[in-house]
C-alpha cells in the first residue's frame, strides 16, 4: 500500500481486530518500513491492551534480527489458568526463564551463553498461545507481525523445573493432549536446537531498550512442539519429562 505509515493508526487497527477476533490480509495494511516503526506500533498496541506484566517472548527475524514482544494475557497455571479461545488459535510448548541478574546492553565483547545462564534464576515449563490479527502472520511482512506483538495471544506459566533443563531439553519426551486427543507425542525439539539461542542473540542486540533483560523479567524461549492449531476449546495437558502443566482454553 502507498499510504503513509502511522504507528498509531496501525496499533488502533490491530487492537480492534484482536478485540473482534478477526484477521485481515497483509496487503490491507500500511506496513512499517523498519524495526523502529514496527516497535513503535507494538508499544502503542501494548498500551492499548493495558499490558504491564514483565513477561516476554523472544525470536529472530528472517534477517537474523532479535525481536521481542510482551506476553498477554499472562497467567500462572497454579491459579487455574484459562486463556480465551479464538478461531485459528495455535499452541506451543515452551521453556521460560526468569532472570535473577541484569543483562544490560553492552558494547564490545558479546555475552556468552554461559553468562546468560548465570543470570537465570529459575526455569519453567510454559505454553504460548498464538493468533495474529494478520491473516498470514509473519510470512509476508515480518515487521507487521512484530507490530502485532509477534502474534502472541496468551501465555501460561507452569511449574518450575531444574535449571539444567536449558541444556538438556532437546530430545526429552513431550506429550500434549487437547480436549482428550493427543496433538503431540515425540521428542522436544527447538527450531535452533538450543532453547537459549534467541535469548543470547537478544542479549547481544545493541539496539534493544536499555531497560530490557533486567532482573525479574520472564522470557519464553521458543517452541518445543511446533505451532499446533487448536480447532476447538478444551483442556490442554502437557507432560515434558516429569514436568506437568494443565490449563484450559475456552470461549469468552
Amino acid at each position: 500500500m502507498t499510504e503513509t505509515f502511522d504507528p498509531r493508526t496501525l496499533a488502533a487497527r490491530l487492537h480492534s481486530l484482536r478485540q473482534a477476533g478477526r484477521q485481515e490480509a497483509t496487503d490491507t495494511f500500511a506496513l512499517p518500513a523498519d524495526l523502529h516503526q514496527a516497535m513503535e506500533a507494538q508499544n502503542l498496541l501494548t498500551a492499548a491492551d493495558h499490558i504491564s506484566s514483565n513477561a516476554w517472548k523472544v525470536t529472530v527475524s528472517p534477517q537474523g534480527q532479535a525481536v521481542t514482544a510482551p506476553l498477554y494475557p499472562y497467567a500462572k497455571a497454579v491459579s487455574g489458568a484459562d486463556i480465551p479461545w479464538h478461531p485459528g488459535l495455535k499452541f506451543e510448548t515452551e521453556i521460560a526463564v526468569r532472570l535473577g541478574g541484569d543483562l544490560p546492553v553492552r558494547a564490545g565483547v558479546p555475552y556468552s551463553r554461559a553468562e546468560v545462564v548465570e543470570a537465570i534464576s529459575a526455569v519453567y515449563l510454559g505454553a504460548e498461545l498464538l493468533v495474529s490479527a494478520v491473516k498470514e502472520s509473519g510470512s509476508v511482512s515480518f515487521l507487521l507481525f512484530v507490530a502485532d506483538r509477534l502474534g502472541n495471544s496468551g501465555y501460561v506459566l507452569g511449574p518450575e523445573v531444574e535449571k539444567s533443563v536449558v541444556d538438556t531439553t532437546a530430545g526429552t519426551p513431550l506429550k500434549v493432549t487437547h480436549a482428550g486427543r493427543t496433538i503431540y507425542d515425540g521428542p522436544a525439539q527447538h527450531p535452533k536446537g538450543d532453547v537459549l539461542t534467541w535469548l543470547v542473540d537478544y542479549a547481544n542486540d545493541g539496539v534493544r531498550p536499555e531497560t530490557s533483560l533486567m532482573a525479574g523479567a520472564l522470557i519464553t524461549t521458543g517452541t518445543l512442539s511446533g505451532a499446533i492449531e487448536l480447532t476447538e476449546p478444551g483442556e490442554i495437558d502437557i507432560m515434558l519429562g516429569n514436568a506437568h502443566l494443565s490449563f484450559s482454553v475456552s470461549k469468552d
